[in-house]
C-alpha cells in the first residue's frame, strides 16, 4: 500500500521537486525490473524523485505511476505530462547504522601561555 500524504505535505513536496531534474527515464519497454531497481536506488538516496516516462498514452502513464508507487512503497506526489514525482521518506538514522560514529574534536588544545619573569621589579 502506497504512503498517503496530506495536501499540505504534497504541496511542500511539489515545491521541493520543482527544481529537480528527472533522475530515472522509463523507456519504450515500460516498467522493467531494472527500472524499478533504479527507482529504488534513487529513492533511497534522495527521498524525492522525478521520473520521465516515454509514450503518448496518458492512461498508460497513470498505470505506470500507480504500479511504481505500489512496488517501491512510495507516495505519489505529482503527475504532469510525462513527468512523475514520487516521495518515500528515508529510513531513520537508527536503522541506517546501529553504532553512531564517535565525534572527533579537530581543534587543537589551547597552547599554554609563556610567562616571563625577567621584567619583574
Amino acid at each position: 500500500m502506497p504512503l498517503q500524504l496530506s495536501p499540505a505535505e504534497r504541496q511542500a513536496l511539489k515545491a521541493r521537486a520543482h527544481a529537480l531534474e528527472p533522475a530515472v527515464l522509463v523507456g519504450g519497454d515500460g516498467l522493467t525490473e531494472a527500472v524499478t531497481a533504479e527507482i529504488e536506488r534513487s529513492l533511497a538516496a534522495h527521498e524525492l524523485v522525478k521520473i520521465r516516462v516515454a509514450g503518448e498514452d496518458r492512461a498508460a502513464r497513470e498505470d505506470i505511476f500507480r504500479s511504481v508507487c505500489e512496488r517501491v512503497g512510495a507516495a505519489p506526489v505529482q503527475h504532469i505530462g510525462k513527468v512523475l514525482v514520487l516521495y518515500r521518506p528515508a529510513p531513520a538514522a537508527s536503522e541506517k547504522s546501529a553504532a553512531p560514529r564517535p565525534a572527533r574534536n579537530r581543534r587543537k588544545p589551547p597552547r599554554a601561555l609563556k610567562r616571563s619573569f625577567q621584567h619583574r621589579r
